[in-house]
């Protein structure tokens, strides 16, 4: 199929639970470099919306649930359809646009990428809610959604899926470069200077804003440590950080994946309780929060991606954890002496809170022209794949 220029919208909804992004791409057919076809990308528009509280309860309460029904299963996936459709809606009606396409991500209720048994077979498996076909027939537009499932048939990890763009975009032939992204979970994309796809390195590194937001929320009230406030005012506690990084998956090599499943509310209970054995000032449980954050980044990239990383590095930080002032003092203080320059994603054209929603408009554009979506050497899998599934309109 030859490829065409088309005006796609990408929908995000994280790990954090907290709100959905819409990005909306102009994609071009471009030359291949590298081996790789790499289209131009043009970004129009971005808009963030909250989830409302009556809607974001019910997404926690889903989330890695030891027991919920079936009724409540299935409503919540067709009202997180209606939300996803209502946000490109006002995304449009701030910026004026005939789409051809969108690519929804969906919001992840449950991911196992490595086989467990159940009911008598062993296999890996993901889930992410909200129904595609609400947002095909509200907005009169073909959704592509459901991308995890073909990289984990392929013998991927079903994450990370955002390489893709990440190569596409941000590939330099002089500078080393690498995209972490801070959502719930921190995850990072290392491309060395003028390397082949195929020699990327991406990863989950671990917690991102999970653990921060869980105890900002705990603590606070808060839905998040705005600007890293809280965190400023306390004291890392030394102790608690240092059994933290002990957590065996820190150790795992790449290809990993993370989730709530590791590092969600019963983790972030725990987390709690072993600060208030060395402190009862609640801004030092997050600063020690934020510090686990920064510290498993840091020591990602040092022990899994330095040596292969020749030169310069720009380390270019999205994701709502860039925004967060004292996590960002943080990584700079534990990076900039490993040879890092550390940026924002806007520095390079391209606004924090985007580049995921963008990732997967540009994933479905990649599905829709019958293209490969997965970055092998990111999540794990045997082949390429072409990922996701199309709902029409």
């Amino acid at each position: 199929m030859s490829a065409k220029t088309m005006t796609v919208a990408g929908i995000m909804s994280g790990t954090s639970a907290d709100g959905i992004d819409v990005a909306v791409v102009r994609i071009a057919p471009g030359k291949s470099r590298g081996g790789l076809a790499r289209p131009r990308l043009t970004l129009l528009a971005h808009e963030s919306f909250a989830f409302p509280a009556a809607l974001r309860r019910p997404v926690l309460a889903a989330m890695n649930a030891t027991s919920t029904s079936t009724a409540e299963l299935a409503r919540l996936n067709w009202r997180l359809g209606l939300a996803y459709a209502e946000a490109v809606s006002a995304t449009l009606e701030q910026h004026p646009t005939k789409l051809d396409l969108i690519g929804c991500h969906g919001q992840t209720l449950y991911h196992q990428p490595r086989a467990a048994a159940y009911a008598g077979r062993s296999f890996a498996c993901t889930w992410q809610a909200g129904e595609a076909a609400v947002i095909a027939a509200t907005l009169g537009i073909p959704v592509v959604s459901n991308f995890r499932p073909a990289d984990m048939l392929a013998g991927g990890q079903g994450a990370p899926l955002v390489p893709l763009l990440d190569y596409m975009l941000f590939a330099s032939p002089k500078r080393g470069r690498v995209l972490q992204n801070i959502g719930g979970i921190a995850n990072l994309t290392a491309i060395p200077a003028g390397a082949a796809p195929e020699a990327a390195i991406a990863f989950d590194t671990g917690p991102g804003n999970m653990v921060i937001d869980a105890l900002a929320q705990q603590l606070f009230g808060k839905a998040f440590d705005r600007n890293g406030a809280f965190a400023a005012e306390g004291a890392v506690l030394a102790p608690v950080l240092a059994a933290a990084l002990r957590n065996p998956y820190f150790r795992l090599k790449p290809p990993r994946t993370a989730g709530r499943e590791q590092f969600g509310r019963e983790y972030a209970a725990k987390f709690l309780t072993a600060c208030r054995r060395h402190s009862d000032k609640p801004e030092d449980a997050l600063a020690t929060a934020t510090a686990l954050t920064a510290e498993t980044i840091a020591q990602s990239y040092k022990r899994f991606v330095k040596p292969k990383m020749k030169g310069g590095v720009d380390y270019i930080v999205s994701g709502g954890g860039a925004r967060n002032h004292t996590l960002m003092a943080m990584l700079a203080q534990r990076l900039e002496p490993l040879g890092c320059e550390l940026a924002g994603s806007e520095d390079f054209g391209l606004p924090v809170e985007a580049k995921e929603a963008a990732a997967f408009a540009l994933l479905a554009w990649q599905t829709w022209h019958h293209r490969f979506g997965n970055v092998p050497a990111a999540t794990g899998a045997t082949r390429p794949a072409i990922l996701g599934q199309v709902t029409y309109a």
